[in-house]
């Protein structure tokens, strides 16, 4: 059955007989893995935008961490970073998209929620990005944490899950709040920006975009509590279990490369190491990458032509990238952070 077709019956019938005929049809087809060697790149179904998880220039470059994810894909498949092709798909399409095989790989700010991972014919190998409803305020107020916000007004838009996630966490605190509804972001932030109300919550990410493009950004903060958690991760069409670890495994590749010390910059040295478990990392003394249909040299190829997590994170979300998020959940758990991988062994 054609790609289109099949789509078009996963938007007709996505809880009806459509899609189980079109989740049937997929994993019918041929592995993943074959597919995307026979054509030569991976093909990863991004959204343009947010900023920091994927935008596209007036060039047609691609950037951002959930971009360079797929990046890393390719080089742990196929040896080169750039064997990938990016489909901007819009928040309308994209399941479709992932379910009929017309992308290998969703790589976009889709949060992982149970009834994506078990209703959809879809599941995600893990998190990349612990994101968020959070609070952004004016470092004028002298205010450091959101338990201190008792009676403040507070901008939100109603298209979105904001108003609720302010709610439950005023109300669950047992705080006051005056909350300022909008129907579209750009008059959030505006309110906000004249002073209408103390407080701008959305999606940390989301935040820190609209921090960015006020004349005093430095002058706001994003306090440290969040409204709801947002888990935000790739996600794979059900049913091929060799791509699912090959996805779950490039995660856990850019974490423990971090944990272990090893960069884009120093990974050639790295080689060399005496610690055993570096080695096992690099494929020297274990070919791990032979359980996934990889070579050997799988990590390295990753690290040395994406970087590890921290470097990405710090590239595209963090200190280096225009919206200076700080790390916080999305450190190693050894600073205090969420992120660590299992052992390559």
């Amino acid at each position: 059955m054609p790609l289109t077709v099949r789509r078009a019956l996963c938007f007709a019938g996505a809880f009806g007989f459509a899609a189980l005929a079109c989740l049937a049809s997929a994993s019918a087809d041929a592995s993943v893995l074959d597919a995307i060697r026979a054509r030569g790149h991976v093909l990863c179904g991004v959204g343009d935008g947010p900023r920091g998880y994927a935008a596209v220039s007036g060039q047609g470059t691609w950037s951002g961490i959930s971009v360079d994810f797929c990046r890393a894909l390719a080089a742990a498949v196929l040896g080169s970073r750039e064997a990938v092709q990016f489909r901007s798909l819009s928040g309308a399409e994209h399941l479709a998209a992932l379910q009929t095989g017309e992308v290998d790989v969703l790589s976009r700010n889709v949060v992982i929620t149970s009834s994506l991972d078990t209703t959809q014919g879809i599941r995600f190998p893990g998190v990349l990005v612990y994101d968020g409803q959070g609070f952004l305020v004016r470092k004028a107020q002298n205010v450091t944490s959101a338990l201190e916000l008792s009676g403040a007004r507070i901008c939100v838009t109603t298209e979105s899950a904001d108003t609720q996630g302010v709610a439950d966490f005023f109300n669950g605190l047992k705080l006051p709040f005056d909350l300022q509804k909008f129907e579209k972001w750009a008059d959030a932030k505006t309110a906000y920006a004249n002073k209408s109300c103390q407080v701008l919550s959305a999606d940390t990410s989301t935040l820190a975009a609209a921090r960015q493009l006020l004349p005093d950004a430095a002058e706001h903060i994003i306090l440290p509590e969040l409204a709801s958690k947002q888990f935000v991760g790739p996600a794979v069409r059900q049913g091929d279990d060799d791509w699912f670890s090959v996805v779950r495994w490039t995660i856990y590749a850019l974490i423990a490369a971090e944990e272990l010390g090893i960069t884009s910059s120093n990974i050639d040295t790295m080689k060399s190491s005496a610690s055993a478990e570096v080695r096992r990392f690099l494929g020297i003394d274990l070919d791990f990458g032979k359980r996934l249909g990889l070579s050997p040299d799988w990590t390295q190829r990753i690290v040395k032509q994406v970087g590890n997590y921290g470097e990405l994170f710090d590239r595209h979300l963090g200190a280096k990238s225009p919206l200076k998020l700080e790390r916080r959940l999305n450190n190693l758990a050894t600073n205090g952070g969420l992120h660590y991988a299992p052992s390559f062994r």
